[in-house]
């Protein structure tokens, strides 16, 4: 990858990293994403302690914007806190995946169809610059993170084209139990493939202001994880409940 892709990506993951574009992070905020996301990729698997004493001194903070980070990551479902002992990070629930499954395509439904009706060439076009980075990306095994977290902002630009960034951050709030899931599934070339293609097909859908086409392909992109939930669960019996 040569270095101007990689200045491309640094930009590209810094907005995608950003929680609003006008507020700095607080140090709750920055502990509570890393923390989300180590539970999300599995670092921290279903079952894991976490102790406020550990994570201050892991974080260089006080145990306050720990306590803070603990409280909305249970307010996720991601956590579970036993007080005055220790807090937990919980096994995967097949019910708030299907949950988590019917909001995101209810709203990302609505999202591609809004989008279809209206010129969004804008927002097209922003998507578009980050599927072509996800392109280079899955060339290098080593940049899976960055490819994974460029997957989710690719679905951030859909909803600001419509003006709904906060339901975005509901629909991830929401979302815990299901994205682990689909960490599960080693990221071969063919799945690397289909989020790639799946991306290209509803943009072009967008762009060509099909609104059923672009229907049909975000439920189609959204749909094949769930498909294969009794699978994963079989095979990782000890990350469920």
């Amino acid at each position: 990858m040569g270095e101007g892709m990689d200045i491309s990506l640094k930009a590209a993951l810094d907005m995608a990293r950003r929680d609003k574009p006008r507020d700095r992070p607080s140090a709750s905020s920055r502990i509570y994403e890393d923390l989300r996301q180590r539970i999300l990729s599995l670092e921290l698997p279903p079952g894991t302690s976490l102790f406020r004493a550990e994570l201050a001194e892991h974080y260089e903070v006080s145990q306050t914007p720990i306590r803070d980070a603990m409280q909305r990551l249970e307010q996720d479902g991601l956590v579970r806190i036993y007080p005055q002992s220790r807090t937990v990070v919980t096994r995967i629930d097949i019910p708030q995946i299907y949950e988590a499954h019917f909001l995101r395509t209810a709203l990302e439904t609505e999202v591609v169809r809004r989008l279809a009706e209206q010129d969004s060439s804008d927002t097209v076009s922003r998507a578009r610059s980050v599927v072509l980075i996800q392109k280079a990306l899955a060339e290098d095994r080593s940049k899976i993170p960055a490819f994974q977290e460029l997957d989710e902002y690719f679905h951030q630009i859909l909803f600001e084209g419509v003006g709904q960034y906060n339901l975005h951050r509901l629909s991830l709030s929401r979302s815990g139990h299901l994205d682990r899931v689909r960490r599960l599934q080693p990221p071969s070339d063919e799945k690397l493939q289909h989020i790639i293609s799946g991306h290209t097909a509803i943009l072009d859908s967008i762009a060509a202001r099909d609104q059923a086409a672009a229907v049909g392909a975000i439920r189609d992109h959204l749909s094949k994880t769930v498909s294969r939930v009794e699978e994963f669960r079989a095979q990782h019996k000890e990350y469920f409940v």
